[in-house]
């Protein structure tokens, strides 16, 4: 190499020692944005965590409800065969079955034993009857067919079942068909005695 560009002078501008002190984050800068990125981590790792705890308990609760309700639309199929039993003995009269012969009777208590079977069954997979006379009627389970004047009853009491009604866990498979008590139109005692004009009325 020659002299010559051995004597070419530097293009690069020297930085004075107290202006590369000024550039140069200070111990304080330099704490607080190690600090900020501490943070960042801290927060997107409690959100991973929440996350994952979400999706743990959408599992679990999918898992719950499998179980509990993966047999839902086969009870109901189930129901239906229920009903037929119940309505085949139904059919058989207490006269029948008194001078029933040998061959009826066990007939009839092989249908008795499977519609047994069937609702124990139903029951063993979390499938309840909805037989609700004597209780206050509930829409979510009961559908009222028509209502009947009960002086013994209050208004709004299921007070006969037409036909039974099944729920699994807290669904309704089939609502309870039943008749609801409706007020009475008759004034009570109490009302008539404050109608009715006392003694010294003129």
């Amino acid at each position: 190499m020659s002299n010559s560009e051995d004597n070419k002078p530097n293009d690069t501008p020297e930085v004075p020692p107290a202006a590369a002190a000024e550039t140069a984050p200070s111990t304080d800068e330099q704490v607080a944005a190690l600090a900020a990125a501490v943070d960042e981590l801290r927060d997107k790792f409690l959100r991973a965590v929440a996350e994952t705890d979400n999706v743990r308990k959408r599992a679990e609760r999918d898992v719950a409800e499998a179980r509990a309700y993966g047999v839902a639309n086969f009870a109901r199929d189930a129901i239906g065969v229920a009903d037929n039993l119940a309505r085949a003995l139904d059919a058989i009269g207490p006269e029948v079955r008194a001078s029933a012969d040998e061959t009826l009777k066990a007939l009839l208590d092989g249908v008795e034993l499977i519609r047994r079977e069937m609702r124990n069954t139903l029951k063993k997979h979390g499938v309840r009857e909805l037989d609700p006379r004597g209780e206050k009627f509930d829409p979510n389970f009961h559908q009222a067919m028509y209502e009947i004047p009960d002086p013994k009853a209050a208004a709004g009491t299921v007070v006969e079942v037409v036909q039974t009604g099944y729920a699994i866990g807290d669904r309704v498979l089939r609502p309870a068909l039943v008749a609801v008590a409706k007020a009475s139109d008759k004034p009570s005692a109490k009302q008539d005695g404050a109608k009715a004009p006392g003694p010294g009325a003129s």
